[in-house]
């Protein structure tokens, strides 16, 4: 999972994690946190929900301490070492975040089992358009050193969202996949808004928000 800063990544790889732990049951599945630019919201916040699903967390020693130091987790490697294990990736913000990819990404390319997701959202002040969000495109393929396979349409604006701005977004969507010949993986949304909005847009996928917790 990559995209801008904003996006909201972390919160759908945590959903994903979840959800594909549901549906293998008896598979290893893990989350790496690959976020050195020290973003709000950070996977290690569902670490509880990760340990009682009995999903892995790969995240730096760091992660939600008041040290903001570009440190990658210790077992970084078991990511690609391990090929019986699941993983969903959350990418830092934009090409400074893409940086920390770099490391594996031969690794993970000779393997070649994998799916690059760009996370769009165009409510983000930085990608309101298709060539802004192009550019960003562009700029975290060249930082990563990997190539983007498809896109997840992730336009909200946080618990204020509504159906109608989810269905306004899905223009914007369908033009940055046009226009980077990506295809539109899904369009995520709130579950609160996924009835409402169930059968008016394809391959919707229904979020849980992200709680911060207080430490």
């Amino acid at each position: 999972m990559c995209g801008h800063y904003g996006s909201g990544k972390t919160n759908i790889a945590v959903n994903m994690a979840l959800d594909l732990k549901k549906q293998r049951q008896n598979g290893r599945v893990a989350v790496a946190d690959l976020d050195i630019v020290n973003p709000y919201f950070r996977t290690k916040d569902s670490g509880k929900e990760f340990s009682q699903a009995g999903i892995r967390l790969i995240v730096s020693e760091f992660a939600n301490t008041n040290l903001d130091l570009p440190s990658m987790p210790q077992d970084l490697y078991a990511i690609t070492d391990d090929r019986e294990m699941s993983v969903i990736l959350d990418i830092g913000g934009d090409d400074r975040g893409a940086l920390a990819l770099g490391r594996i990404a031969p690794k993970i390319i000779e393997e070649n089992n994998y799916d690059m997701l760009m996370v769009i959202n165009k409510f983000r002040p930085l990608t309101p358009d298709v060539a802004s969000t192009l550019e960003v495109l562009g700029e975290i393929e060249a930082a990563g050193g990997i190539r983007f396979t498809g896109l997840v349409n992730n336009s909200n604006l946080g618990e204020e969202t509504t159906a109608e701005d989810v269905l306004g977004s899905t223009e914007y969507a369908l033009s940055v996949s046009e226009a980077s010949s990506l295809p539109l993986v899904m369009t995520t949304v709130k579950d609160s808004l996924y009835e409402e909005l169930s059968g008016k847009i394809e391959n919707l996928f229904p979020l849980t928000l992200q709680k911060k917790p207080v430490y």
